[in-house]
Formats: structure tokens, C-alpha cells, sequence
């Protein structure tokens, strides 16, 4: 069902970055500027060819590992609406570190159609603290919401370290399985470094008829490497201007991978 948000082809899901919210420690106190840079990198990520678009409060770091304060909640939220106001395509919500029930809450309040989990099903050892997946509870909080929204889980996430099953593969099965994601992410060690391509064909041998996406690393020179085997991809870093990941959006990166995105089988 996931798979079916997105259209045909290798999916490419451009990242918004959000600059710091409410209550973060880089918070500069102007919460316009905040959405005005979200409605225009929404923008710039439709018409470069992007089929969707991920809001993340990425300039909160560093970030909480639990849930996140209400003000963040209330910023998203006013966020991710001016992004739906602005873009067509579907639009997802990663709250960063780990709060998939405020990601749920966030994604129903506004009518968008995914969520990205970090930590969906185990435990992590992250640069922030130890992260335990809650599949249990956002799953139950998903069914008495009714709520149309596609859980997109990590497998094994970056910036942090297995503290159970290290078998990528096995746990690729037990995310989809028994922890009821809809799509799976594999992703590189850190924001930007490149995934492993041999990661996301045992993921795919793992769960054949899953929708698989690669979360880090992707640009120009390794995209067919890479994707050989996934759907689509998640991308933010090379879309920014320089390949820096503070910077905007830059519309002709966008263009270029969105283009060779569309040329892949």
C-alpha cells in the first residue's frame, strides 16, 4: 500500500530540514522565517520532480530521545500545513529523535500520508541515549485513530548501534512481520555517507514483496549502485545547494537526480 502513494518508478522523497523550533537550543525566535523557507523548499521539490516530500524538525538537535515538548508539536504541525498548502504530492513527518505517536498525531491533525520511524521495532544505542521502538503503541494509536498513515521504519538506523539482532536481514522481516511497518529504510552510518548497496539487497531478499527505500547517502554518481535494489530513495543532503546539508534547497540538484531517478527501470 505504500508503494502505492508514490506513482510508478524509483521513488525520490525530498527532505525538508526544518531550521530550530520553538523551545530548541539554536531557536532564534522567528517562526515565519521557519515556514517560509519550508513552503519554498516544498516547492522547489514538486517541480524539480520529487513524487513527495518529509518534514523533519532537523534543527532542534540535540534531540530529545523520548516524546518531544508540546511547542514542538504545535510548530510542526503549523509547519507541515503550510507544506501541504504549498505541494501535491504526498508529505511525510519524521519527528526527530524518535516520537512516532507525536509524528502520528502531527500526520492526522494535517491529513498527510506517512511517518518515518527511526526506531520502530528493537532497541539502539544513538549518539542521544538508548531509543526503544514503541511499534506496540503506535500501531494501537494508528487503528483507534483510524488513520490512513504509512508507518516508513528504519532498519538498523544510522547514528546508532544494534543492541539486540544485528542480522539486517532478520530484522527487515520482524519490522515488517511483526511489527506491522509498511515500507522499510536502509540507510548509510550518518546523515549524507552513502548506504550500503550490499545492505539493501539482503533487505530485499529478506522481504521481496516489500517496499523498500534507501535513507542516506544517495547523488549523482552512486544512485544506480545503489538503488539497484530499492524502490526509491529519501534524500536530503545532495539536494541542498554545495551538497551541505544547513543549505536550502537547490533546485537544479533536484532537477538532475529527479531526472535520473525517472530514467531507472
Amino acid at each position: 500500500m505504500a508503494r502505492e502513494l508514490f506513482g510508478t518508478g524509483k521513488i525520490l522523497i525530498g527532505v525538508i530540514h526544518l531550521l530550530p523550533l520553538p523551545g530548541s537550543p539554536r531557536w532564534n525566535g522567528n517562526l515565519k522565517s521557519v515556514m517560509n523557507r519550508a513552503k519554498m523548499e516544498a516547492g522547489i521539490l514538486q517541480d524539480g520532480g520529487a513524487q513527495g516530500v518529509i518534514v523533519e524538525n532537523f534543527g532542534d538537535s540535540p534531540f530529545r530521545t523520548g516524546r518531544v515538548d508540546p511547542e514542538t508539536v504545535a510548530a510542526m504541525t503549523l509547519a507541515v500545513e503550510h507544506v501541504r498548502g504549498a505541494v501535491s504530492i504526498p508529505v511525510g513527518i519524521n519527528m526527530l529523535r524518535n516520537d512516532a505517536i507525536s509524528a502520528l498525531g502531527v500526520a492526522v491533525a494535517t491529513g498527510s500520508e506517512f511517518i518515518r520511524v527511526n526506531v520502530h521495532y528493537g532497541v539502539m544505542a544513538t549518539d542521544e541515549g538508548i531509543v526503544e521502538g514503541e511499534a506496540h503503541e503506535t500501531t494501537r494509536r494508528r487503528r483507534s485513530l483510524n488513520a490512513d498513515v504509512q508507518i516508513l521504519a528504519d532498519v538498523l538506523v544510522k547514528h546508532a548501534e544494534p543492541m539486540g539482532q544485528k542480522d539486517i536481514g532478520l530484522v527487515a522481516q520482524e519490522t515488517t512481520r511483526r511489527a506491522l511497518a509498511d515500507g522499510l529504510i536502509v540507510s548509510g552510518p550518518a546523515t549524507g555517507q552513502p548506504t550500503n548497496s550490499f545492505d539493501v539487497s539482503v533487505v530485499r531478499r529478506a522481504v521481496p514483496d516489500g517496499f523498500v527505500l534507501v535513507g542516506s547517502g544517495i547523488n549523482d554518481h552512486n544512485v544506480w549502485r545503489i538503488l539497484e535494489h530499492a524502490d526509491g530513495a529519501i534524500v536530503g543532503t545532495s539536494l541542498k545547494k554545495e551538497g551541505i546539508v544547513t543549505n536550502p534547497v537547490d533546485p537544479e540538484r533536484v532537477s538532475r537526480l529527479a531526472e535520473i531517478f525517472a530514467s531507472m527501470p
